[in-house]
């Protein structure tokens, strides 16, 4: 009989029995056959969902690829005057949601570079229109790169900057712009960007006010082993904390068009590895999100073998960040019904949600 534990039978015993791991074990862990991992990231994900598996009719508004930063990674950013820079008006935006309108989304997902002169106050105005519009939708918006530097442009403190957000109609953030914690390895692929310490106070207040977030992790580049758990292990340690997360979404990094791109891309097999192993280490997090637009649907599909419970939404042709970095969808958009299908035949049953993972009532 052939012992599926081999070497790592005291790791992988403790998670089966819901014992947390430690970072020594995490690292060490991360070397173990794929099937393993897939044995253990399932049977995680299935305490937590059983055989659901979610989706969400969602799109994306991108006001603009204008950034102050430079990161090396970024195949989105472009300079003012570019000829395939954008910087759209609110009357533009507005124009995207009205085309949006009668989809059937449940979720308006807003990020985008981070703007040289537009404050807080301007994007706070824009989400109230948004709201006034379509106020049966949830905005989610703004990464906490984003959302730090409007709010000290305003000479806020975080907790002031997100009340006026809130209040304006913004019920959720998206998990973008963590990159990589680690410091060391920030100074290399995203210099000028707000520190790892800033994207977590950033989500350690809005969660203090009752903002619901998610988090990523940028993988694939130039990290090790031990950094991604190091990612994982603060991310860990914040939702002991607050307990605001709702998923985490490991982002596989793409070299099509950014200064990276002799780095290459890592394969898939490691793809499933980092999805197993954020399932397994982060038991405190919900749910796990294999993101279609940056994997591509097939290899998205069989990310719910290895712990992911989520395949985010429909997308509607709204998002250019993953396809102008070289993701397979350079138009992305997937139906409900194939949605469906795609987790029906992974073997889970499909659960349309809304943003904060109630079912939509069909």
């Amino acid at each position: 009989m052939i012992d599926l534990f081999g070497a790592y039978r005291e790791p992988a015993e403790k998670v089966l029995r819901q014992e947390r791991i430690s970072r020594s074990e995490a690292q060490y862990l991360a070397s173990a056959p794929l099937s393993l991992l897939s044995v253990l990231a399932t049977s995680a994900k299935e305490r937590k969902s059983g055989k659901s598996v979610f989706y969400n009719r969602n799109f994306h508004v991108e006001p603009t690829n204008l950034c102050v930063f430079n990161c090396r990674f970024c195949s989105y950013r472009r300079p003012a005057g570019a000829p395939d820079a954008w910087d759209y008006s609110v009357e533009e935006i507005m124009e995207q949601i009205e085309a949006h309108c009668r989809s059937g989304a449940t979720e308006i997902h807003i990020v985008g570079g981070v703007h040289p002169r537009k404050d807080l106050y301007y994007y706070a105005d824009l989400i109230r229109k948004i709201r006034e519009r379509i106020p049966s939708v949830a905005v989610k918006a703004f990464t906490a790169i984003e959302l730090a530097y409007m709010i000290d442009k305003a000479g806020l403190s975080y907790h002031d900057g997100l009340v006026i957000l809130k209040e304006a109609g913004m019920q959720a953030i998206p998990g973008g712009g963590a990159e990589i914690f680690d410091e060391k390895i920030r100074k290399q692929i995203c210099p000028e960007k707000g520190s790892a310490e800033t994207w977590l106070a950033v989500h350690r207040e809005a969660h203090r006010i009752g903002l619901k977030s998610n988090a990523t992790i940028l993988y694939g580049h130039i990290e090790q082993w031990a950094d991604r758990i190091d990612h994982l292990d603060r991310l860990r340690s914040l939702q002991d904390e607050t307990g605001g997360f709702d998923a985490f979404i490991p982002l596989k990094y793409r070299n099509l068009h950014n200064s990276m791109s002799e780095l290459g891309e890592v394969s898939v097999v490691e793809d499933m590895r980092m999805m197993a192993m954020a399932r397994i280490y982060l038991d405190n997090f919900p749910h796990i999100k294999a993101y279609w637009p940056m994997f591509g649907k097939t290899t998205a599909q069989l990310a719910l073998a290895f712990g992911a419970d989520d395949m985010d939404g429909t997308i509607d042709d709204s998002t250019k960040i993953y396809s102008m970095a070289g993701a397979e969808d350079r138009k992305p958009s997937m139906s409900a019904s194939e949605m469906e299908r795609m987790i029906r035949d992974a073997g889970y049953e499909p659960v349309e949600r809304d943003t904060f993972y109630h079912p939509v009532k069909k």
